[in-house]
């Protein structure tokens, strides 16, 4: 099996090679910390190591939970918000046929999600979804009171207790939450509903690899263990002895702090494979979250080319030159598909006969690239050889790993997020929840 690879070759040009070396002792350091506990945010590196010590055990304990709502759901809703659903959506929607829901006859589940929204009228369209299915649900929260999948799980266990009866809902419920306290543990434990453990150094946009991820991906019918595999190898590669040329989340966290100091405040995760999309959300999370506080830290967009090109293309071609780009490029697709030759060629492409479509995609891969690089965009250029679970698994924790260095660097602590529950104080506020009455009284006064 291949390794996923990073260039900055094209990069070059708006920084230097020697101004990127020049934070090998930065990373050197920064990695060193992560290694030894001694940096900020220390009591939330559980998810370091994760991959090379899970077990066989554990993961056969998942694969058997996937097995009873395999066998027994039509649909599976997983109910969570942020990292409680983005890393199992990114990797189900990248390995999952683009029309397999369309089938009605299926080996697998429907993998849908729920609490990641206040969506009135989505949770309405679910739920009448769901009433002429079997369903299950995977809720997964710490706390059980993060009012979104709070909201969510509350209808749809009512939901799934009406249809089937309380004893047999029981069976089609599992929670992943606190090993010890929070409402989930407490209704988990009357209820005897099946559980996985967050341990409490694992934060929620770091647990991919936890059964956050597991059990929604392996009850899609993906192999975690593969998936597993391709990070265990990533953590290895990634290492803390690792060599800093041969490390590429030490490359890329030297070479996007150097192009932020350059003045490069906006970073675009780019793909040209549609099955991307999620992939990139969850980065957006992982990234935004870690990096943006105490006034720092790069702003993370992503954009799915080509189809964005003709709605973003003309900004980040011509726009404010703040931004650069960072192209995850997958190497080999899973099917071939050739252009067909045609008579008339009123469309002119019998140029393209022959061609398969992937040979077309990575020339408007390569073309864009010097067009954005011509443009004042530097671009950073990470390949996959696949896109399977191995190289996903690769991927996203190489990703995680370059997202602690990359904090350290910038100075701030990668694992905390106080800035979000700004606006949750707000909300209890203005929804008058008890104990929130000063700060309803003073926040009205402000209307």
């Amino acid at each position: 099996m291949g390794n996923i690879s990073i260039n900055i070759d094209k990069t070059f040009g708006f920084i230097s090679k020697e101004a990127v070396s020049g934070y090998e002792a930065a990373v050197k350091a920064s990695n060193a910390a992560l290694h030894a506990g001694t940096g900020k945010g220390n009591d939330f590196l559980g998810w370091l190591n994760l991959p090379s010590s899970t077990t066989a055990e554990h993961l056969a304990d998942i694969e058997a939970t996937a097995k009873i709502l395999i066998d027994n759901c039509e649909v599976v809703v997983v109910v969570g918000i942020g990292g409680s659903y983005l890393g199992a959506k990114a990797v189900i929607d990248a390995l999952s046929n683009s029309f397999d829901w369309l089938q009605t006859e299926r080996k697998y589940p429907v993998i849908v999600y729920a609490g990641q929204n206040i969506g009135e009228d989505y949770l309405f369209e679910l739920q009448s979804f769901l009433k002429t299915k079997k369903f299950g649900i995977i809720s997964i929260s710490k706390s059980g009171t993060t009012t979104e999948p709070a909201l969510a799980f509350r209808l749809l266990k009512s939901q799934l207790e009406a249809q089937q009866g309380k004893e047999a809902a029981k069976k089609l419920i599992v929670a992943i939450t606190d090993k010890a306290r929070g409402a989930l543990r407490t209704l988990a434990t009357q209820e005897g509903y099946k559980t996985f453990i967050i341990e409490d150094n694992i934060g929620g946009r770091y647990s991919f690899l936890t059964p956050v991820g597991l059990l929604p991906i392996a009850t899609a019918g993906f192999d975690i263990k593969q998936l597993v595999a391709g990070a265990a190898d990533m953590e290895k590669i990634a290492g803390m002895d690792t060599p800093f040329a041969e490390n590429p989340a030490a490359i890329y966290a030297a070479t996007r702090n150097e192009l932020y100091k350059n003045g490069k405040k906006i970073e675009i995760l780019v793909n040209f494979h549609p099955k991307l999309h999620f992939v990139a959300e969850w980065w957006k999370q992982l990234y935004g979250e870690s990096e943006g506080k105490e006034n720092k830290g790069i702003f993370p967009a992503a954009v799915d080319f080509t189809t964005d090109l003709h709605s973003m293309g003309q900004w980040i071609q011509e726009g404010e030159r703040t931004i650069f780009e960072t192209v995850i490029s997958v190497k080999e697709p899973n099917h071939s598909v050739s252009v067909p030759s045609d008579d008339a060629n009123l469309d002119g492409l019998n140029f393209l006969v022959g061609k398969s479509v992937d040979q077309v995609n990575k020339m408007a891969e390569l073309g864009t690239m010097l067009a954005h690089v011509d443009g004042g965009v530097p671009n950073i250029k990470i390949e996959l050889p696949k896109l399977d679970e191995y190289n996903l698994g690769q991927l996203l924790y190489f990703f995680e790993k370059a997202c602690g260095i990359s904090g350290y660097v910038l100075g701030v602590n990668p694992f905390d997020q106080p800035g979000v529950e700004a606006y949750k104080k707000n909300m209890f506020a203005l929804l008058d929840k008890p104990g929130y009455e000063a700060e309803s009284k003073a926040i009205k006064a402000k209307l």
